[in-house]
């Protein structure tokens, strides 16, 4: 026997296609001699009826997807078009400058124009490395979190550093849209 999963007008991720759909129908499949049914479909709107295993509710992707999202950060290396290798023998890497990519698909992410890259090339390295690392770091502090609120054990310069640390992720994960503009920092 099958229970619904999802109900009309929930927003779910529908993994064959690929995109957020809003459930429009839940479709029983009853039997004839059966008191429930034996399957549930859901029409979402995009040609064909999905299964409860193609579909993913809004609520259990936002932290799954959030991560995701964050584990495709990498440092890559762009060509300079401004300067031959020859003329960059300073820099860390002649010819090249660091580019930190936050999509799976080589998109978006952190660029330095090559004047500020001139200008100081082991600084903007460092600060590439840190970028592409930026989602580790924030791992790591969640780990420091839960490891002080499960060991009731510890010393307080631990507790301290765990509760430094929190407040960092919370800065770092608060959603602008919640913070009132007067308290808002413009840059």
């Amino acid at each position: 026997m099958a229970k619904a999963t999802f109900h009309r007008h929930q927003r779910v991720y529908v993994e064959p296609v690929g995109t957020w759909a809003v459930i429009d129908k839940v479709n029983p499949v009853w039997v004839k001699g059966f008191d429930e049914p034996v399957r549930v479909t859901y029409d979402c709107g995009l040609g064909r009826d999905f299964a409860a295993e193609e579909l993913t509710p809004e609520s259990a992707t936002d932290k799954s997807g959030q991560d995701q999202h964050l584990s495709h950060w990498r440092l890559m290396r762009a060509r300079n078009k401004w300067q031959t290798p020859e003329e960059s023998r300073n820099h860390p890497f002649p010819g090249t400058y660091p580019i930190v990519v936050t999509d799976e698909n080589d998109w978006g992410g952190w660029r330095v124009p090559g004047a500020e890259y001139e200008r100081d090339p082991a600084l903007i390295e460092m600060q590439a490395r840190l970028i592409a690392a930026a989602p580790h770091l924030l791992k790591l502090v969640k780990d420091l979190r839960d490891y002080a609120r499960n060991n009731s054990e510890l010393d307080d310069d631990l507790i301290a550093l765990a509760k430094r640390a929190d407040q960092l992720r919370q800065h770092v994960e608060t959603d602008v849209t919640d913070v009132p503009k007067a308290t808002r920092q413009t840059g």
